[in-house]
Parts: structure tokens; C-alpha cells; sequence
């Protein structure tokens, strides 16, 4: 069973190096952008993004410098997920009834609110451990709402057409503001504090309310009165379609695995590494990196094909990473894997999420990018709180090498299923295409 194991672990690193030979054409990685409305959007999330970053980063460091502990790290990125994994359904729903810019437009200017008030307590030095994990709930309420709306709006801007690049270059986008984001955080934190993180990240939000106030395509209600309107019609579209429960249950993999990484990175940087709020920035920034390089790639791709490869790959590609990353006893070779880790892990969510809004109906888009939200972003609270826990007993390094048998667990089990898979992808491609 372990040669065996061995040799397919070899034939999709084979399959890796066969898919990256060729470069990606730039110009039709970027052809999403051709339309206005993506333009303001890309825009607004930019800004909005990067401020998002900076507060995550200072959040971070401000429960570390608050506790020293790993327990209450991984609880305050449990607090801010596992709304997004209880409500996301709700969200879902309220997208395919309301107008979508509407409901972004609104958990977009809740969210100042949330910023503004967390720069408050912390500029007066009233904030406390149960002020942060209470808005960090808010948060992640917010966000059950903002992600499927914002992710159901690339179809509307851009068309089916070009949907792979938009929902690739929004990858981008999110990863290049976390290049930015905690760079600046680092820096912002050393030099003043980090209420002044949380107060940027407040005004960054009017950015992308601006943006979408000025968009073009028309508003509609997207679900009417039919049997197809309730929330329980999509777990059941979604239930009935065995393919899409594999994608969904390799993102659910790649996120739990994934998730360790992102509560724990504070403890590496300082109590390891020894490189304070500024090695956080600059560690989190790399893994932005390596999540754009791989984004823009797969923006040039125009059908639905290959993506089952990158799913495969990027799993492979986090495993190995992880095992890298938590045997490595240097900051500069952790610095080095940490684009790698981003490069997979995003490509893995861009490639699965362009997979899943090429097949489904328009009907179903809030619905279905809300469940699959609830398995990228839902499934980072349990990994992280159960990373918190362990590694107060077991330590960091061995969480995240268990985190990393689990990638590559996940990616040889994929391995085994991918002819019906591809089968599968193929038909749904003569689909769309018809």
C-alpha cells in the first residue's frame, strides 16, 4: 500500500511540472477586466482588502500581546469564521431575493462600524480579550453575507465568458492586498499602535461602497416564488450532485489543513522566530505573493477542463509546503515555502470556485457560492481552534505537520477519483458551451 501510495504521489508531481511548463497568456488573464463594472469593483476591493489585512494582522497581535497564548489566537480566528459556517446558508438565500450589491452595500458599511469601534476601545486601552472576540463575531456575521454577495456579482459584471478570469483576478486581488496589507501592518503597529490599523481599515471600507454605488448592471431579485426559492432547495440541488460534494469536500480538506497555518503564524514569527509584528507582516505578505502568481495563471484559462488538475495539484503542492514549513528551522526557509503555501492554497479556492459557478444555474449562484464559502472560509474556525488547543500541549510544529498529512491524504484520495471527475467536468463543459 506505501509503493503504492508513493507512485501516485509521483505521477501527480509528474502531472504538476507537465501543467506549468507553458506561461500563462498575461492578456487574457486579465481580459475581466475589460468590463467597467469589474474595473470599480477590482478597485474598491483593493482598497477595501488591504484594510481588511491590516486589521487581521494587528488583531492578531494585539490578542498575542494581550495573552501570550495559542488557545485564545485560535479562538479569535474561530470567532471570526464559524459565523461564516453557521449563516452562510442564510446568506445565501438573502443574495438570490434581494439585490445583490444591496446586501454587499449594506455588510460593507456595517463593517465600518465594527473597525471604527475596535480602534476606539483599543486607542483608550479599554479593549479586552471578550471585546475582540465579540467583534470578531460581528465580523464573521458580516461576512456571511458580503462573501456569497460578492461572489455572485461576477456574473452579472463580466458574463460566463470571462467568469474564470474574474473570479481568478479577484483572487488576485485579495492576495495582493495581503502582500500589502500586513506589510503596512507590521509597520503601522511597530510605529503607532495597532488602533490606527483598525481605524485605516474602517475608512478602506467606503471605498468599495463607493465602487459599487457607481456600477452599472441592473439590480434584480434573482430566486421568483418557485419551488427553487427555499434554502433547503439548494442543500438538496447540492446533495443530488455527488461531483460537486467531492470539489466541496477538497476545498473543506485544503482549508482545514490551511487553517493551522493562519492561527498559529503570530506564535512562529515571535515566540519561534523571534521576528516581532514586522516578520508576522512580512511572512503573511510572502504567501500573498505565491497566491497571485498562481491566481493570474489560472485567469488565462477559458474553459472549465483543467481545473480538475489544479485542484489535484495545489492539494499536493499544500501538503508538501506544510511539511517543509513545520520541519523548518529557519525564518528565511520559512520565508521561502510561504509562497508556495499561497499559491496552493489559493489556487485550490479559484479553480473550485470557477468550477462551481461555471455549471450551476443563476438561481441557485447565491445559494451554492455560500455553501462553498462555508467550506473555504467555514472550515478555517475548527481547524484554528483545534490548532490553538493542541498546540498549547503538543507544540506548533507538530499541529502543522498533521495539518499537512491531511493535504496529502486528501490530494492521493482525489487521485483516485479523478477519471470519473474529469468525465463529469467534460460534460458539464459541452454544457455551458452549448
Amino acid at each position: 500500500m506505501a509503493l503504492r501510495t508513493d507512485t501516485v504521489i509521483s505521477q501527480m508531481a509528474r502531472q504538476a511540472a507537465i501543467l506549468e511548463v507553458s506561461p500563462p497568456n498575461m492578456r487574457e488573464s486579465f481580459r475581466a477586466l475589460r468590463h467597467r463594472d469589474f474595473r470599480l469593483y477590482a478597485t474598491g476591493q483593493l482598497v477595501s482588502l488591504a484594510g481588511t489585512w491590516m486589521q487581521s494582522v494587528a488583531q492578531s497581535w494585539l490578542m498575542y500581546r494581550l495573552t501570550k497564548s495559542e488557545w485564545l489566537l485560535g479562538l479569535t480566528v474561530f470567532a471570526t469564521h464559524a459565523p461564516v459556517l453557521l449563516l452562510s446558508p442564510l446568506g445565501g438565500w438573502a443574495v438570490d431575493h434581494f439585490p445583490r450589491r444591496r446586501v454587499v452595500a449594506i455588510a460593507q458599511t456595517l463593517a465600518i462600524v465594527q473597525a471604527v469601534l475596535l480602534a476606539w476601545l483599543t486607542y483608550t486601552n479599554r479593549v479586552t480579550t471578550t471585546h475582540v472576540l465579540l467583534l470578531s463575531v460581528w465580523l464573521g456575521v458580516l461576512n456571511a453575507f458580503d462573501i456569497p454577495g460578492r461572489q455572485s456579482l461576477f456574473v452579472g459584471m463580466v458574463g460566463k465568458a470571462d467568469l474564470i478570469s474574474a473570479i481568478s483576478l479577484n483572487s488576485a486581488i485579495f492576495n495582493a492586498s495581503r502582500i500589502i496589507g500586513p506589510s503596512l501592518a507590521g509597520i503601522v503597529v511597530a510605529a503607532f499602535g495597532e488602533a490606527v490599523c483598525f481605524l485605516i481599515n474602517g475608512f478602506s471600507f467606503v471605498a468599495m461602497v463607493v465602487c459599487l454605488l457607481l456600477m452599472n448592471h441592473p439590480e434584480r431579485i434573482n430566486a421568483d416564488s418557485s419551488k427553487s426559492s427555499g434554502m433547503l432547495d439548494g442543500f438538496h440541488y447540492f446533495w443530488e450532485r455527488p461531483q460537486l460534494r467531492t470539489l466541496f469536500g477538497m476545498s473543506a480538506l485544503m482549508n482545514l489543513g490551511y487553517g493551522p497555518m493562519l492561527a498559529l503564524m503570530p506564535f512562529f514569527a515571535d515566540g519561534i522566530f523571534h521576528k516581532g509584528s514586522q516578520g508576522l507582516g512580512v511572512l503573511i505578505g510572502a504567501m500573498g505573493f505565491g497566491a497571485v502568481i498562481g491566481v493570474v495563471g489560472l485567469a488565462s484559462h477559458k474553459g472549465i477542463g483543467e481545473l480538475p488538475s489544479v485542484v489535484a495539484v495545489s492539494t499536493l503542492a499544500m501538503g508538501f509546503a506544510l511539511t517543509a514549513f513545520a520541519l523548518s528551522t529557519s525564518y528565511y526557509f520559512s520565508l521561502a515555502v510561504m509562497p508556495v503555501i499561497g499559491y496552493a492554497v489559493m489556487r485550490q479556492n479559484a479553480g473550485g470556485n470557477s468550477l462551481t459557478q461555471s455549471i450551476i444555474p443563476d438561481e441557485y449562484r447565491g445559494r451554492m457560492t455560500a455553501l462553498y464559502s462555508m467550506v473555504v472560509t467555514g472550515a478555517l474556525p475548527f481547524s484554528s481552534l483545534a490548532a490553538g488547543f493542541l498546540a498549547s500541549r503538543f507544540g506548533p510544529r507538530a499541529i502543522i505537520l498533521a495539518a499537512a498529512i491531511v493535504c496529502l491524504a486528501g490530494a492521493v484520495a482525489f487521485r483516485f477519483a479523478m477519471p470519473g471527475f474529469r468525465k463529469w467536468v467534460k460534460e458539464q463543459e459541452e454544457v455551458c458551451a452549448v
